[in-house]
């Protein structure tokens, strides 16, 4: 694999393709040791809205990874940057997701209200506290015509103990019940690996996105004109493969033999 070599700019799913909830992969230290030796550099992309970059830190740091925030972009930062450049600083947010989610949202200078009479648009988010009334307050909300947007479309996030309903399966649920769908912000739109670009000043043929779901990871870094690495060490298998309308450059068990490809 000589491109791999070549490769400086690691952009890394976390859940599934570093770690499995709270237990790390074997090869998860080697593999970010050798990025540093090889003079490259990492960001932690990631769709998962329900935390933000502080807490990831406090996580990686249990699991024996020393971060920063600026070395995390997630799904919330793309959304930030969405409702930044588009009319919605005047607008009223109704977020769907957790306290942390809400908060991240009102640090970014947006009004986030929980009441559904002065709502302008929803924003649905992987929600770890998720209540029958905030699907209610949804329902209400998209029968009335609001905004629809959406953090991520990812149908399950992993556990110790299997899948749990991620941002995708609830918005999937609204939809049945209303037939609205929302616009998905986070992968597999390019927006959070273009921007790691722009901060870092790698090119595109420098960077690559290393993630365990086609459906978002590796179809965030098509979108974003960058290869990528599909790890079969969390949600997709090499069956997903042979019905997936993206395909990664490469295929590797985890990311043990991704280090072991390195160079």
């Amino acid at each position: 694999m000589a491109e791999l070599t070549d490769k400086r700019l690691f952009l890394l799913d976390m859940d599934g393709t570093l770690y499995l909830d709270d237990a790390l992969f074997p090869g998860t230290l080697p593999f970010l040791r050798r990025i540093r030796e090889k003079g490259g550099r990492y960001l932690f992309l990631t769709n998962n809205s329900s935390r933000g970059a502080d807490a990831y830190v406090e996580k990686l740091r249990r699991l024996g990874i020393k971060s920063t925030p600026e070395d995390f972009l997630t799904s919330v930062d793309a959304l930030i940057l969405f409702l930044r450049k588009g009319d919605y600083q005047s607008k009223a947010l109704y977020a769907a997701g957790t306290e942390s989610f809400r908060s991240q949202l009102r640090q970014a200078g947006f009004t986030v209200t929980a009441d559904r009479d002065e709502a302008e648009v929803l924003i649905c988010g992987f929600d770890t506290e998720l209540t029958f009334q905030k699907l209610e307050d949804a329902c209400i909300l998209l029968n009335r015509g609001v905004e629809f947007l959406a953090t991520n479309p990812d149908w399950v996030c992993p556990t110790w103990y299997g899948y749990v309903p991620d941002c995708g399966s609830v918005c999937e649920m609204l939809f049945r019940a209303t037939g609205r769908r929302p616009k998905v912000i986070g992968k597999p739109q390019p927006e959070m690996a273009l921007l790691a670009m722009e901060s870092t000043g790698f090119s595109p043929e420098e960077t690559v996105l290393v993630g365990d779901r086609l459906y978002t990871d590796i179809a965030c870094a098509a979108n974003a004109g960058i290869d990528s690495v599909l790890v079969l060490s969390g949600e997709s298998s090499r069956n997903d493969l042979q019905t997936s309308g993206v395909q990664p450059r490469w295929v590797l068990q985890d990311v043990a033999e991704l280090t072991e490809n390195m160079g």
